[in-house]
């Protein structure tokens, strides 16, 4: 399976104290780089949920926000009592003290600190349900990239197949290429009044079709083709792998259309690079 560096997942789930909502998106990065948007409460789950993310992504740049809503009263406020008696036996002994001062308010003392307290969200459950919640979305997550990556490998396959019907076509205009020159150098020898049978002219024509052999590029451009087409069938981690071949394919372009010595070879020499950098854009969102 090839798998794109791009995806998007999101996911809800509804609990008697609140509502766990996650988004994951990712895009295409030399390297994992994983960063992590998450409420207070879940706070202790990141090396969990990196671990789970790590099993499942290779590379990209990935965004995962993770938070929690507390449901309206579901959890009750109440007084500590304890701390209340505290507060009015130590009103009583100042104001004996000082006959004069004010008696604490109500409302001072349901703002002293720690006197009101709300009914703490069990925390290991909220944990485990987060933890399920990341690995449903991840599931989904990788399913959306693996539809993408199906559709950048058929990309990817077009191409090729394209760049292997240009690279049959070059190599017949070779030997017309050739002929051509033959006959232009025999001509302009008579005209010197020069044998254009001799050996000056069989020399010339052999450095000639040196020159302009270009058997070797069409092989290895043939090569690289089928190199491809196996990576992209084993699947798996195959973006690096890709690279490298794109670069290869490029370099022969490049050396096609160098000695490339007629209109057509030229042409055929910047369609294939034209290609070769549609395919190149295509590897930088695989895996």
């Amino acid at each position: 399976m090839i798998y794109s560096m791009t995806g998007y997942a999101s996911a809800a789930r509804e609990l008697d104290y609140g509502t766990l909502n996650l988004e994951l998106r990712s895009v295409n990065h030399r390297y994992l780089d994983i960063q992590f948007r998450m409420s207070e409460e879940l706070r202790g789950l990141e090396f969990a949920l990196r671990e789970a993310i790590g099993k499942r992504i290779g590379r990209g740049k990935v965004d995962f926000r993770l938070g929690f809503m507390p449901r309206a009263g579901a959890s009750a406020l109440h007084a500590d009592e304890d701390l209340v008696r505290q507060l009015a036996a130590l009103n009583r002994r100042v104001k004996a003290i000082l006959p004069e001062g004010r008696d604490l308010a109500v409302a001072e003392i349901l703002h002293w600190p720690g006197v009101m307290a709300q009914d703490a969200v069990p925390q290991e459950t909220l944990h485990q349900e987060a933890l399920a919640l990341a690995n449903a979305a991840l599931e989904e997550f990788n399913a959306s990239r693996a539809r993408e990556g199906e559709k950048l490998k058929a990309l990817m396959l077009e191409r090729a197949d394209k760049i292997s019907e240009l690279v049959k076509e070059a190599g017949p205009h070779i030997p017309a290429v050739l002929a051509a020159y033959k006959e232009k150098l025999a001509a302009a020898l008579k005209e010197a009044g020069a044998n254009p049978e001799d050996d000056r002219l069989r020399q010339e024509l052999a450095l000639f079709a040196q020159r302009i052999d270009v058997d070797e590029e069409l092989s290895r451009l043939q090569a690289h083709l089928t190199e491809v087409r196996r990576v992209l069938s084993a699947g798996g981690a195959a973006g690096k792998r890709l690279d490298f071949l794109m670069q290869e394919l490029n370099r022969e372009a490049n050396t096609l259309g160098s000695k490339a010595m007629a209109s057509e070879v030229t042409r055929i020499a910047v369609e294939l690079k034209v290609l070769i950098e549609q395919m190149r854009e295509q590897v930088q969102n695989i895996e």
